[in-house]
């Protein structure tokens, strides 16, 4: 009898054991779902906050880019295009010489700043010690931070006030300092992007370290380097601080790199400060051709890019 009351005691515990396995497992389960639904909802919820930020942002530049237009677009005739600054008062006036100007002074500096900018970012992505990149790496984003009146103010003093005049050159050197920094950066991070199997490849084929970096690495990552390039003359060309102080500006047509240059942000920013309502209804047209021509640059250089790589087309 005793060893008959034992089996049931015995079956009687593991039927225990067993439902609170069982309750273990439910109790599990709805932590589990309870968990799973605070995610999808937290998801939600960031998903939203993120979708609002960027609807703020589009509608911000919307904004500004129809303000702009809306203000612009009187003043842009056949005159503003063809003829020079004139008299205040004169509504037969233009910024023919601005135009022409910045696009010399984005000229020189991209000169300047994409060769050397993009053989930096080369060096800092492919070669170099651990260390000596790290300096570089900060002296290029203290670069970026400095004010753009101050890289102006070092221009004026190396190479405006030697040579006693006001320059084109000058002011291409200032935005080519302005340029350098994003320049860099964009290109080194677009080619640590590029998959290092790409230059295992080239490598075990037989080319060269230098061959395989211009011939596989660089056009592997030749979209997002021009993108770099280009914020970087975006940023350049509506600068007019360093200006002031480097091409100072000219009523008159000029194209010698050794004499004070136009440029449509120096006549933006006298137009506004004019009393006279023509010249500023020109200032705002000046800044909407500025930011046309950014767009224009833009749009061109990727269906350039899309043509010869490929880059952006569907498989």
């Amino acid at each position: 009898m005793a060893g008959l009351s034992a089996v049931p005691a015995a079956e009687s515990e593991a039927e225990s054991e067993a439902e609170i396995k069982v309750r273990a497992t439910r109790v599990g389960w709805a932590e589990a779902e309870g968990h799973l639904r605070t995610r999808r909802a937290l998801n939600l919820l960031m998903i939203g906050v993120f979708g609002l930020c960027t609807v703020a942002a589009v509608v911000s530049l919307m904004f500004i880019l129809g303000w702009v237009a809306l203000q612009g677009m009187p003043a842009l005739n056949v005159d503003f295009f063809t003829r020079l600054p004139g008299p205040p008062d004169d509504p037969h006036t233009g910024f023919a010489n601005g135009i022409v100007g910045t696009l010399v002074l984005v000229g020189i500096a991209g000169a300047i700043s994409v060769p050397v900018g993009i053989g930096a970012g080369i060096y800092l992505s492919e070669f170099g010690g651990s260390r000596f990149n790290t300096i570089i790496r900060f002296a290029t984003d203290v670069l970026s931070g400095v004010p753009s009146i101050t890289i102006g103010v070092f221009v004026y003093t190396w190479l405006v006030r030697p040579t006693r005049t006001f320059s084109a050159l000058a002011g291409g050197t200032a935005l080519a300092l302005i340029m350098l920094p994003l320049i860099i950066r964009s290109t080194e991070e677009m080619l640590r992007l590029v998959p290092r199997s790409i230059r295992e490849a080239a490598l075990a084929l037989g080319a060269p370290v230098w061959r395989t970096i211009l011939s596989y690495t660089l056009p592997a990552a030749l979209p997002g380097v021009i993108t770099g390039i280009l914020l970087a003359m975006a940023r350049a060309a509506g600068e007019t601080a360093p200006l002031l102080f480097t091409a100072l500006g000219n009523n008159q047509w000029s194209f010698s790199l050794t004499e004070p240059m136009a440029a449509l942000p120096l006549q933006v920013y006298f137009g506004a400060q004019s009393a006279y309502e023509i010249q500023k209804q020109q200032a705002w047209g000046g800044a909407l051709v500025l930011v046309a021509l950014v767009l224009i640059t833009s749009i061109s250089s990727r269906l350039v890019v899309r043509r010869i790589y490929g880059y952006g087309r569907p498989n």
